[in-house]
Order: structure tokens, then sequence, then C-alpha cells
């Protein structure tokens, strides 16, 4: 309790059982028991989620059953290793049907990390442009997970509100101590997409496309990121923005992760 990490901000039973049982540094991983993991197993994966989450949500919610990280190779001490992708900065200069589709991209990883099977709801506590990554596929992924937070829809937060925050141990080597925290009660599922309207997407988008078309892009927006206590607006919002940028993706090979589906199918 009190660990520094975004991910355990919101924490429940269920999501520190699925951490202990993927924990993959250690042998044997795969019990809900700690009986497995030494001492020094447990301070090293304390530290680690205190330092940086990263590796920690690659292991325990992996690329091969369908979540938009990147696999998880390993790490040694801070150095992780994982497959290499550009970040989403690279592309702010991009043509417009790869804006478009990148676009596209965001908001449907963002949906699925609001909406999946698991009844996981994570969301970003930051986001920058190194924030999101793509392969040489056009494949979108989340390259830092570091600032997403996690909220168990299922179980809830075994925080209430008003109760006290324990310090780690490692707390104060990452962030100010007296660091104010927002009330997990307070997140809603809108909250990364108006982020991403505020901070990304306007770059992607900036000067793409032609008239009257750039003007309705930039209204919606605009809409979407002024939204945050309208989540009605925003759900609105980016649903006009879905609507406006699909008809300008292209299926070609540049889009290898769709193409050739994208010929055959609308879904694509």
């Amino acid at each position: 309790q009190g660990l520094s990490s975004p991910m355990l901000r919101c924490p429940s039973q269920r999501l520190l059982d699925r951490i202990v049982r993927r924990y993959a540094e250690v042998p044997d991983a795969g019990s809900i028991y700690m009986d497995h993991l030494t001492d020094r197993d447990k301070l090293r994966l304390l530290y680690t989620l205190s330092v940086n989450s990263h590796p920690i949500l690659l292991q325990i919610f992996p690329d091969v059953e369908g979540w938009p990280f990147p696999r998880y190779l390993g790490s040694c001490g801070r150095l992780v290793v994982s497959a290499s992708t550009r970040p989403l900065r690279d592309f702010y200069g991009a043509a417009p049907e790869v804006a478009a589709d990148l676009a596209l991209q965001l908001f449907a990883v963002l949906r699925s990390m609001a909406t999946n099977d698991l009844n996981y709801f994570f969301y970003f506590t930051h986001l920058d442009a190194g924030t999101f990554g793509v392969f040489n596929n056009g494949h979108l992924f989340i390259r830092d997970a570091s600032t997403l937070g996690i909220i168990d829809k299922e179980e809830g937060s075994q925080l209430s509100d008003g109760q006290q925050e324990y310090k780690d141990i490692f707390s104060c080597l990452t962030v100010d101590c007296q660091s104010a925290f927002v009330s997990c009660d307070s997140i809603t599922e809108e909250h990364s997409l108006v982020m991403v309207c505020q901070e990304l997407l306007p770059k992607l988008l900036k000067g793409k496309f032609p008239q009257p078309m750039q003007e309705k892009i930039d209204s919606f927006l605009q809409r979407c990121a002024d939204g945050l206590h309208n989540d009605q607006g925003v759900s609105k919002a980016i649903a006009k923005l879905v609507e406006l940028l699909k008809p300008l993706r292209s299926c070609d090979s540049r889009f290898a992760y769709r193409y050739p589906d994208c010929k055959y199918s609308d879904k694509y």
C-alpha cells in the first residue's frame, strides 16, 4: 500500500494476484501465493513497481493475449528489452492518410483499454509524444506504460476515499512525497481520450486535410479536448471524428497490419 506507481493507485486484490502470478522474473511463476518469491524477489518487485511499472505491465498483460503493448523480452536493472517501435512524434509530419489511420488506432486502443473482457479500466496519468509507438507494419502500440493507472471494474478499489495514504520506502525516490492524488472514483472512461485530444491529436492532424474537412476535424478535436467534465460530449465528438477520418485512410501495403484484409472488409 502506498506505492507511488500509478498502476497501483487504485489497487484490488484481483490485480495484486495477477501481478504475483504473472511476475516472470522468478522461478515457478504462476502461483497467486508469494511462497515462491524470496525476500530479494519481493524487494525487486516492489522497487520495480515503485520506480517504473512498465516492465511489470508488459508481463501481466502480454501482447500475445491482445493487449496493445510491445512484447516483453527481459530486463536488467533499469534496462528493459522489448521490440522496437518508432515514437508517435516521428509521424507528426506523415501523409494525411497515415495520420488519419494512426488517429483511428489511438481511439481504438484507448477504447479497448477502458472496456475489455477482463473488466480492467486503464487510464493515463500523463501523455506525451513518446507514450505511443508504431511498428514497421503500421500497427500502433503503447510504447511507454509507466504512466498507466488501472481500476478494477469488477472488484473496485481497496482504497476508500479519505483512507490514509501510507508511504513505502521507495516512494520519495521518484515523486514528491506530498503529491496529491486524484480520487479513483473521479476518473471516467473518457479521461485518456480527452488527454489524447489535448496533447497528441492536434499535432498529428494539424493542417493535414483540405478545407472544409480540416475545419470540421479541428472543431470536433476542440470539443473533445474541452470535454473533461462532459463524457457524453466527448463520446459524440469522438464518434464524429471517427466518421470523418475513416474515409481518409487508404488501403495499401504501408498498413500491413490490416492489408490486404482492408480490400475486402470495411472492418479494416
